[in-house]
């Protein structure tokens, strides 16, 4: 009975069980692909620097290109849980033709770089779905728990998703790995299948409808503050990602297996920002909570660009900093997403998220083109420092706004009139 009592409240309730375990199988997979596509382009197709980038392009284009209108398309729908479920049988679909095309010796660039801009295109779908799909599921004074758990998940996979899927790729070759990615997204698949959600019924088109979401963005005061903080940290934390391992290597004199050491102790700091989560919302609130978990997730990274003198020394430092920090993106992420979940309309849900994630994409790219520009004029370090200290200060957005001294959730709003409506 003692044990039954310590398993969260969702996880013994069939249907969000039924969620969250397909979730999880899901996101273990994505690792898989994560570590099996770019090396079945390197080992097998001999895939240079250049080829790379644009196998790295096609995999993120459809974020930065298709949030928008599928987030449109999906608010139309009346059932997003289907959508969902092809999805993922798509995405299997596409994962399978490159094992198939490796056994015909038939396998090229070419086919990698469209199942990878398909793959996106398809995740794309998923994720504009799943936002409704998991409102629906959960009660709001569970929100933080259910963000909780399906972080959680996603910080697990982080942490044995690529140890798993670089056995795979070596017992079975690159493209026969993804076999098993394959496999996932047909258990995702059966297990929403499985789930009896009562939806919210489908947006009405109106004039205005593809761009509501956006304009809802800008128009309420504590989301306008929690996108320009989120792009604030995109922005410059791209520009720390696009020289992080540039600067551990060539200037620190890390190997590549310490390297991978402290990017573990990240996921295992992102397991424990998940399963602490809670407490610290309940503690200090929900508006607290993404004011302190944007501070812990960007103070730590100062002490990257700090780091010098012997060996053990910066590997600690860089342990530390990179366990602190995901402790703290978890915070913010769970705290932040249980925060538009109840504050979102259900009628403009999926074009609201769509654009929040088109624009925060944006930076992405701005910021990888920065890092790589002053990385070059200045050196690694001293862009390290600009691009660690912009990051902390993108919670200067979010101190004036009501979000940093809301306690409790938003009463989530059950309809929303459409902006082009009379």
């Amino acid at each position: 009975m003692a044990l039954v009592e310590r398993i969260p409240e969702l996880l013994r309730e069939r249907t969000f069980r039924r969620y969250w375990t397909g979730q999880t199988i899901s996101l273990a997979g994505d690792q898989i692909s994560l570590i099996a596509i770019p090396l079945a382009a390197v080992l097998i197709l001999g895939a240079d620097a250049a080829e790379m980038g644009w196998l790295k392009t096609a995999e993120l284009l459809p974020a930065l290109l298709l949030n928008l209108p599928l987030g449109a398309w999906a608010d139309r729908q009346k059932s997003r849980r289907r959508a969902m479920i092809v999805a993922d049988l798509a995405r299997a679909a596409l994962i399978l033709t490159l094992p198939v095309a490796y056994a015909l010796d038939a396998l090229t660039l070419g086919q990698l770089y469209a199942v990878a801009f398909g793959i996106g295109a398809l995740t794309v779908l998923f994720e504009s779905c799943n936002n409704t799909l998991l409102v629906a599921l959960v009660p709001t004074d569970r929100y933080v728990q259910a963000n909780a758990l399906v972080n959680g998940s996603r910080s697990m996979s982080w942490l044995a998703g690529p140890g798993i899927g670089g056995v795979l790729v070596q017992v079975l070759t690159a493209p026969f790995a993804l076999v098993a990615d394959a496999l996932t997204y047909v258990v995702s698949a059966g297990y929403l299948a499985r789930i009896d959600a009562v939806e919210p019924p489908p947006a009405p088109v109106v004039k205005g409808h593809f761009t509501e979401g956006l304009r809802w963005v800008l128009r309420d005061v504590s989301m306008r503050a929690l996108f320009a903080a989120s792009g604030t940290v995109q922005l410059f934390n791209y520009m720390f990602h696009t020289l992080f391992v540039l600067y551990a290597t060539a200037e620190l004199g890390m190997s590549a297996g310490l390297l991978g050491l402290i990017l573990g102790a990240g996921a295992v700091g992102g397991l424990i920002g998940a399963a602490v989560s809670g407490a610290v919302v309940r503690r200090i609130g929900i508006g607290g909570s993404v004011v302190v978990g944007f501070l812990g997730f960007t103070l730590p990274l100062l002490l990257i660009p700090l780091a010098g003198g012997p060996l053990p020394l910066v590997v600690a430092v860089m342990f530390v900093a990179e366990f602190l920090s995901c402790i703290g993106v978890m915070i913010v992420d769970i705290a932040a997403g249980s925060f538009q979940m109840a504050v979102i309309p259900d009628a403009v849900r999926a074009r609201v998220m769509g654009a929040f994630r088109t624009l925060n994409h944006g930076f992405r790219p701005v910021g990888a083109m920065l890092g790589g520009l002053l990385g070059t004029a200045i050196g690694l370090r001293p862009t390290l420092w600009i691009a660690t200290g912009g990051a902390v200060l993108a919670v200067l957005w979010l101190l004036p706004s009501p979000l940093a001294r809301m306690r409790e959730l938003p009463a989530k709003e059950e309809e929303s009139a459409p902006v082009g409506a009379s």
